[in-house]
């Protein structure tokens, strides 16, 4: 799928910018490595295509390399953008601005630094909720919202969530201050590889070199610290004011299309085309589509890629000027 290449080696650089840091990128044909000043934090971008722009947020502990698989498709019919948000990947990781409010003016920045005045957007994990957020809080910037098994902004509460509570043990582990850094980047790295390999229905879909990529990076104390303060400043305080109704005196007017696997949410009650919990969104967003991926866990674009990639043409084409 994709070779290490060195980031100074000719045909990986775009003409937004010129890479310089001392490391390898994982090399993917036909895309191109850009590091661009956005209001002082210099973000690291793969570009692959042309035309109608389309912003890939990727979610926890990876960076644009869990894009991999959708990349060259979707290149065929839009000008892929994939930024490395803030304590990811190649991007910087300052200590502060792991909130709602900076990381939806990282990626606002970037697309006024790349001139591009509105997109679609495809993310998942907290790639999903800054592109909920953006859909909220600046509508005019997103003509079409895709999201991977992220939790909408309108939950409702339903008893039986309890007994899963357990299972949100690693959040509550990343987030504490000195527990979390030391959990994510040193030694085995056993929890950010458990959150990788425990939520998905093929923990193959990864190689070694794969799985390097993405906990080598955090390996680094300042991107396990901001893996940490991304988790306590944003994460969980967005779930929060999210369970709490806080979004509710909202409206979600962005066409949306929401795709969930089975390992965190399931769709085994034959009464209902969806899982309850995954409901409450109904009297709050205009045109919202939810889908079940059979076959997939949390990682659908790497777990099923093929059923992204058509779900993604024909849901973005829609909403394309023709």
């Amino acid at each position: 799928m994709g070779t290490l290449r060195p980031d100074n080696e000719p045909g990986s650089q775009s003409s937004a910018g010129s890479p310089h840091a001392a490391g390898l990128f994982p090399h993917l044909d036909g895309v191109t490595h850009s590091f661009l000043d956005v209001a002082g934090l210099r973000m690291h971008v793969a570009e692959a295509g042309a035309g109608t722009p389309l912003l890939l947020l990727h979610g926890f502990p990876q960076h644009w390399w869990g894009w991999r698989r959708v990349i060259p498709a979707l290149a065929e019919n839009f000008h892929v953008v994939c930024p490395d948000l803030r304590g990811a990947g190649w991007t910087d990781a300052p200590r502060d601005g792991y909130t709602s409010d900076q990381l939806v003016a990282d990626v606002l920045g970037l697309l006024d630094a790349l001139h591009i005045e509105r997109t679609s957007i495809l993310g998942y994990d907290w790639g999903g909720h800054i592109g909920f957020r953006i859909c909220l809080n600046h509508p005019e910037r997103v003509s079409r919202f895709m999201c991977l098994g992220t939790p909408h902004p309108y939950p409702e509460f339903h008893a039986r969530v309890l007994l899963s509570m357990w299972r949100l043990w690693p959040m509550f582990a990343t987030a504490t201050p000195r527990l979390g850094p030391r959990l994510l980047g040193s030694g085995h790295q056993r929890l950010p590889r458990s959150m990788m390999t425990s939520d998905t229905t093929d923990p193959s879909v990864w190689s070694a070199d794969d799985l390097e990529l993405f906990l080598g990076r955090m390996r680094e104390p300042q991107r396990a610290f901001a893996g940490s303060a991304l988790y306590r400043n944003f994460l969980m305080k967005e779930s929060k004011r999210a369970a709490s109704g806080a979004y509710r005196a909202t409206r979600l007017r962005t066409p949306t299309l929401s795709l969930y696997g089975t390992v965190l949410y399931g769709n085994n009650d034959p009464k209902r085309e969806h899982p309850e919990i995954l409901g409450g969104y109904e009297n709050y967003a205009e045109d919202f589509t939810l889908e079940h991926v059979p076959n997939a866990g949390y990682y659908i674009a790497e777990e099923q890629p093929q059923v992204v990639i058509d779900r993604a043409r024909e849901f973005f084409a829609a909403g394309s000027p023709s």
